[in-house]
């Protein structure tokens, strides 16, 4: 990661000096749980997700401010005729989330979510990645630094998602990229790409990750390459919630693909994050296991719009309650084990 005077070293500079979890929080957990009223061990999972709540908030589980941040881009990538829908859809989407008619409204309604959806200069689209780089250094790190104020208005979780007609093939590429083996491996339908579409899909990722390959030891060099301005505001916004301690819980595939970025720079990276749930894409579950993470659900969805981070925020939410409204032996009067 060395630096060079231009606009990723603040970056640079903050993924190497990331703050680490509050370890006194989870310890009053960890110290808690034994006397709330069920057996050690019960709630399962629930009680690793409070003890990871505490670590990053750093104080005891709760979820009063929850956030869905939604962020939007158009592809250049899309003129290979990888999708099945044209790019106007994107902008058509971002016009439903504000009428409210989309699924993710109504997943935010069903566990009172918190939902901001960010447009980012959908009139222009990023370069082709398979003839030149989706963004230059000074544009990459600008919309970094924009998902990063995404959050400025304060939560306490964050789920991040993405809208955006042929990003599926950005994910693929920037996944192959980082980890190798064959585009095939990495391409999937996205939103219903099969024969010819879906050969053009994977031709695309093969090229571009061909012409960029000189360049794609440095994370964030990968970013500006292969990406996009939502998988580049998504970044900033985890790493945002990294420096504010706020938790997050990332959505699917093309999320995935943001925080892997993140996870290729510094490994401690998502300590603070989880993810919400494996998406029905192919490649979902094999980046999964290269950064370490166990899904919360798998509902076979692959929509994006955050719905599946939303979805395990109520799980999360669940986890919170659970854990510091429960009454204790002695509050409840229940005799505890001998």
């Amino acid at each position: 990661m060395a630096t060079t005077g231009l606009p990723f070293d603040d970056f640079r500079e903050l993924l190497a000096n990331l703050p680490g979890p509050d370890e006194a929080a989870v310890n009053a957990v960890r110290e808690r749980d034994p006397k709330l009223t069920k057996p050690p061990g019960a709630l399962g999972r629930l009680e690793d997700i409070a003890e990871w709540l505490a670590a990053w908030t750093g104080r005891p589980p709760a979820v009063t401010r929850p956030l869905v941040a939604v962020f939007a881009g158009n592809h250049g990538v899309t003129n290979q005729g990888v999708s099945t829908f044209p790019p106007e859809v994107t902008a058509q989407m971002v016009s439903n989330f504000a009428a409210g008619g989309a699924a993710i409204n109504q997943i935010c309604i069903a566990h009172d979510l918190g939902l901001k959806v960010f447009d980012l200069a959908l009139e222009i689209p990023t370069g082709d990645i398979t003839r030149e780089a989706a963004l230059d250094e000074r544009a990459c790190a600008a919309t970094m630094a924009f998902g990063m104020e995404s959050i400025a208005g304060g939560t306490d979780l964050l789920c991040i998602g993405e809208m955006g007609i042929g990003n599926t093939t950005i994910a693929a590429a920037m996944f192959h990229g980082l980890y190798g083996g064959t585009a095939e491996e990495w391409v999937g339908p996205g939103t219903g790409a099969k024969g010819e579409a879906l050969m053009r899909k994977i031709a695309a990722v093969e090229t571009a990750v061909a012409l960029h390959k000189p360049h794609l030891g440095d994370p964030l060099e990968l970013l500006r390459r292969l990406g996009g301005r939502e998988i580049a505001a998504m970044a900033g916004a985890v790493l945002a919630a990294r420096v504010e301690k706020v938790p997050v819980i990332i959505d699917g595939y093309v999320a995935t693909a943001a925080a892997a970025v993140l996870h290729a720079a510094n490994p401690r990276a998502l300590d603070h994050c989880i993810v919400g749930h494996v998406s029905a894409e192919p490649g979902h579950i094999k980046a999964l296991e290269k950064l370490g993470k166990t899904p919360l659900l798998a509902l076979g969805m692959r929509l994006g719009e955050g719905t599946g981070a939303a979805m395990a925020a109520g799980i999360v939410k669940a986890a919170a309650q659970c854990h510091s409204g429960m009454a204790t032996f002695d509050q409840a009067g229940v005799s505890d084990k001998e």
